[in-house]
């Protein structure tokens, strides 16, 4: 297929997510990738639809909020298209919250979390209960996948976009296999978003996240999330990985750097250790890390690329990639066939980046 309707630059969850809604709505699709599919951030993640996450920027709500209403139709076209289920693996979060944040009418005393989870010693942390789920996304990785291949969607890995420029209506993208024309070009680069499109102003940079996962003890049956602003600890209650659970992760600003360290997963398990005591007695299975992309204000970039006709970008989801995916797929389908949207778009537009760059 040398002339898509809309070429995609990104073969993770965000870049995937919009090539089926697009294909949905009837266009042609082709998307690139460096590497493998879903292959980084996508199948790194711990998978917490984390909405109400006191840490999430207040601007995101609305678009967090439209994602999950968004979630279920999302995961029964995987369904449809796979034959995979995708199953929620927890429906509720314990959050830390700060002690002046906290009422009394949201509070959960040290009684109720004894009878929640006997195991947990709260110490100074002071929590709320959320109504939150969670998934796999290493489940999801693969039914998205499949879903894909279910498709004409035309998905070329180890095919980095080399450049992009506008002709006339049409952009033209260059790959090491050629060169292709597409009608509209789409950055769902992740991380490597800005040297994707060799946008130097956007920034856009990796944040990196370790984290592990753990065999529960017999002796802590765990169906839900618990989360403080330090560590989480996120338990799969079903399919393959039934009765583990995944602990993270760290924060850090060094680059493109995905190397794991020891020390920094001794530490994540002291922390958890201060939450679960039980954990302690919990067989490690492996460690990884993740390169989230992050924007200086916490929130992704939606939206058209000034001063390049047919471009747009979406990307800057940083720590919820997989929460918004659905949300992003519609948004930017919306904005490519020149519907309304359905949220507010301002807070995330590429303008609060690219506003000073002068027009070609």
């Amino acid at each position: 297929m040398q002339h898509p309707d809309v070429c995609i630059a990104g073969a993770g969850i965000i870049g995937l997510s919009l090539a089926l809604e697009l294909h949905h709505r009837g266009y042609r699709v082709t998307v690139f990738d460096q590497g493998e599919p879903l292959s980084e951030s996508s199948s790194a993640a711990a998978g917490m639809l984390a909405a109400h996450d006191p840490d999430n920027p207040p601007q995101l709500l609305p678009l967090a909020t439209l994602s999950l209403s968004l979630y279920p139709d999302f995961l029964n076209r995987v369904r449809t298209l796979s034959g995979r289920h995708v199953p929620f693996q927890t429906h509720t979060t314990l959050q830390s919250v700060p002690l002046h944040t906290a009422t009394a009418s949201s509070e959960l005393t040290t009684k109720d979390l004894t009878h929640l989870l006997p195991a947990l010693t709260p110490r100074e942390h002071r929590f709320i209960l959320l109504d939150e789920h969670s998934l796999d996304p290493r489940q999801l990785a693969s039914a998205l996948l499949a879903a894909v291949h279910a498709t004409t969607i035309d998905l070329r890995p180890h095919t980095p976009v080399l450049s992009t420029r506008s002709i006339g209506n049409t952009v033209e993208i260059t790959t090491p296999s050629g060169t292709m024309h597409a009608a509209q070009f789409i950055n769902c680069a992740g991380a490597w978003a800005a040297a994707s499109s060799h946008l130097l102003n956007i920034p856009v940079t990796p944040k990196k996240g370790q984290m592990f996962s753990v065999v529960l003890p017999p002796s802590l049956p765990m169906h839900f999330v618990v989360r403080t602003p330090d560590v989480y600890i996120v338990p799969r209650t079903a399919g393959p990985a039934a009765g583990h659970a995944i602990i993270g992760a760290t924060v850090e600003d060094i680059g493109f750097d995905k190397i794991v360290h020891p020390s920094d997963i001794d530490r994540l398990r002291s922390l958890a250790i201060t939450l679960l005591p039980v954990i302690a007695e919990a067989h490690q299975l492996e460690a990884w890390s993740g390169l989230r992309p992050a924007t200086p204000d916490g929130l992704p970039v939606l939206g058209a690329v000034p001063g390049q006709p047919n471009h747009f970008i979406a990307t800057g989801h940083y720590r919820n990639g997989i929460l918004l995916a659905p949300a992003t797929a519609n948004v930017m389908a919306q904005l490519i066939v020149g519907e309304a949207s359905s949220t507010d778009l301002s807070p995330f537009s590429p303008n609060r980046f690219f506003a000073e760059l002068p027009s070609p």
